[in-house]
């Protein structure tokens, strides 16, 4: 082969080089950007998650507290009854919280002194709900659907993060290649760079972005 068909193979050889290094470093920075914004993506999945919490905590505090009431003043009628004092009853059940007076009127018409299949109180029924029961269980589900949400953005972060590491591993071998005398290995290590461009390529496009 002449020596200026070796030239004009080793030109050729230069610019593919060129352009896989170019591309590479265009797609190496590219996956720094998406591994970062996933990575603060998946802060903020975390940060609203444990918000969620506190609000689902001071919910189910609510929801504690109108549950104590409901049960000091049921146990008021109750002492009430026991004793066969109808006007303390009266008083009591006067006062029983909305929420309260739902489940108290479904379990009074099962005949609880009469019924032992009865439930034992109106706070086993599902028709008792006490305030922030409901918000309580809502902020939880919001939490977990978030932390979850956190745990995904961590996932793709790292995979752009791995695909960092496989395009630097393409810039190694892509320079190294200019570095070798022998034109057939130098050959074959660019076209094994080549490919490996691609396979990242391909696992890029088939990341989702945030942009």
């Amino acid at each position: 082969m002449s020596a200026q068909t070796d030239d004009r193979a080793g030109k050729a050889r230069e610019m593919v080089i060129v352009m896989v290094l170019s591309l590479t470093a265009v797609l190496t920075a590219w996956s720094g950007f998406e591994s970062s914004k996933w990575g603060g993506s998946m802060s903020i999945n975390f940060s609203k998650a444990s918000s969620q919490r506190i609000e689902a905590s001071r919910q189910a505090t609510h929801a504690d507290a109108a549950r104590a009431i409901d049960l000091q003043v049921f146990g008021i009628y109750l002492k009430a009854v026991s004793e066969d004092d109808q006007r303390l009853a009266d008083f009591a059940q006067e006062r029983f919280t909305p929420h309260f007076d739902v489940a108290f009127t479904e379990w009074k018409s099962t005949k609880p002194l009469k019924n032992p299949s009865a439930p034992k109180s109106p706070f086993e029924l599902d028709s008792y709900i006490p305030p922030g029961a409901i918000k309580a269980t809502a902020a939880d589900e919001r939490a977990d659907a978030l932390f979850q949400e956190g745990l995904d953005d961590n996932a793709r972060g790292d995979r752009y993060t791995l695909l960092t590491v496989l395009f630097a591993l393409v810039l190694f071998f892509a320079a190294f290649a200019t570095r070798i005398g022998s034109r057939a290995l130098s050959w074959t290590l660019v076209a094994m760079t080549s490919a490996l461009m691609v396979v990242g390529i391909a696992f890029l496009a088939a990341l989702p972005k945030l942009l």
